[in-house]
């Protein structure tokens, strides 16, 4: 019971702050700061000095800019219509045609950006036009780019899993591969969901594509060889223990200039773009960590994760009771909040609940990814939906309504996570890394 005043205190400062409309970093620095100075005799100042200082230091921390430019410099090239262009001749086959390769594309430049909203924007400025032309059916070409981009989040280089492996010092490496098995098969779930609706749907009577020869569609893929070695590098180097995270996004910004620069896009105002873009998402990122940084410091002198796990433990949940709690949580914290700031929030209650309960932690990172991409496609604030308003017209109601299915779907991959741990946990167990990683 003691626990609750500060609980109490704590969440109001931080809705009262989030609804005066304060930037996330600096309302979790001024809930750190009131906790501190109301329940402990530390002095505030020094101890966020000390603390923002010494999170924001970290070398690991450091991949998290050169992912970001990297994606940044991608999306300014034209990796999109080279994407399309590969993709196209090998997907119209498939039951469902070239809605697959809103799937695919998205899967791929998943594994270069880490980016949900810049693999969205890169995939949706080729492929809606296109799928309109062909009349593919409105919900379907909507509902797949807002499910699909946020494979961005999950399949390496992810963001998010850099956030999150930051703040409970694990391995970016580990946690990177983790994210391989779940991305690919959540990407085949999709992909099945295509090909159900192309048989059963009425409104699926797209313009048929003419028949390519495979020569033909080999010639085309030559267009896919410059992201593909770009993927390789990168995760390759990773997986097979030549590099750590950061040494291999600093790979990944070498090649994306080398690829811009080959296809004619790297100009001095593309690069000064990119370079300013990432610098601006790495200063948000950046913001919001130090402020969480403190506010697990804070929290930590209060006693209140601690007591909250006890309590948590008290209750007697199994491990399926308590991360269907967690599921629920985040759903409707996702409803109000992006994934970064979900995660780094909650982690100093989280963490120790789950180690408590003996969850894996390296699953448990894909778990929650799983569930912060589910954010990304639920109103009022999933960032996908408004992406996607701004580039199609369409009215909020009528793209959440279009990516309905595909929430759905990550629900049931949240389920095929619980019942197959194997898929996140079977890549980092078995595969060499390079210490520091």
């Amino acid at each position: 019971m003691e626990q609750l005043v500060p609980i109490g205190i704590f969440l109001f400062v931080l809705f009262f702050l989030l609804g005066s409309g304060v930037w996330v970093g600096l309302a979790l620095i001024g809930v750190a700061y009131v906790g501190m100075d109301l329940f402990t005799t530390r002095p505030a100042g020094d101890a966020m000095i000390t603390k923002i200082w010494t999170s924001s230091s970290s070398w690991t921390l450091s991949a998290l800019p050169l992912f970001i430019w990297m994606g940044e410099i991608l999306y300014r090239t034209r990796l999109s219509e080279d994407m399309f262009r590969g993709l196209a001749p090998w997907m119209a086959r498939l039951p469902g045609g070239l809605v697959h390769t809103n799937i695919v594309g998205c899967t791929v430049f998943a594994a270069v950006s880490g980016s949900s909203a810049a693999t969205l924007t890169t995939v949706g400025k080729m492929s809606i036009p296109e799928l309109r032309k062909r009349e593919y059916p409105e919900t379907m070409i909507i509902g797949t780019l807002a499910g699909a981009a946020t494979l961005g989040l999950m399949i390496p280089p992810s963001l998010t899993l850099i956030v999150y492996g930051v703040t409970i010092n694990e391995s970016i490496t580990k946690l990177f591969m983790a994210g391989v098995f779940p991305g690919l098969v959540l990407a085949l779930m999709f992909m099945t969901y295509v090909a159900l609706m192309s048989v059963f749907s009425r409104e699926f009577s797209p313009t048929a594509e003419p028949p390519m020869s495979i020569l033909e569609k080999l010639k085309n893929s030559r267009f896919l060889i410059p992201v593909i070695c770009l993927i390789l590098v990168v995760i390759g180097s990773m997986y097979l223990g030549y590099a750590t995270a950061t040494e291999a996004a600093a790979f990944g910004v070498i090649g994306s200039l080398i690829l811009a620069a080959g296809q004619g896009s790297l100009t001095l105002a593309t690069f000064i773009d990119s370079l300013m873009g990432a610098v601006r998402t790495s200063a948000m990122i950046a913001l919001i960590l130090s402020g969480a940084a403190f506010l697990s410091l804070s929290m930590g002198f209060t006693g209140l994760p601690r007591g909250l796990a006890d309590l948590i433990a008290s209750l007697n949940l199994s491990r399926f009771e308590l991360l269907m709690a967690l599921l629920v949580f985040y759903i409707v914290l996702g409803c109000f909040l992006d994934g970064i700031s979900s995660v780094v929030l909650t982690m100093a209650v989280v963490e120790p609940m789950i180690r408590e309960a003996g969850i894996d932690i390296i699953w448990f990172g894909i778990f929650i990814v799983v569930v912060v991409e589910m954010a990304q496609i639920t109103p009022p604030i999933g960032f996908n939906l408004f992406v996607l308003q701004g580039m199609t017209g369409h009215e909020m109601n009528f793209i959440a309504r279009a990516a309905i299915p595909m929430f759905l779907i990550m629900v049931v991959m949240v389920f095929v996570l619980i019942s197959f741990p194997e898929l996140a946990t079977w890549l980092p167990d078995n595969i060499r890394q390079r210490p520091g990683g």
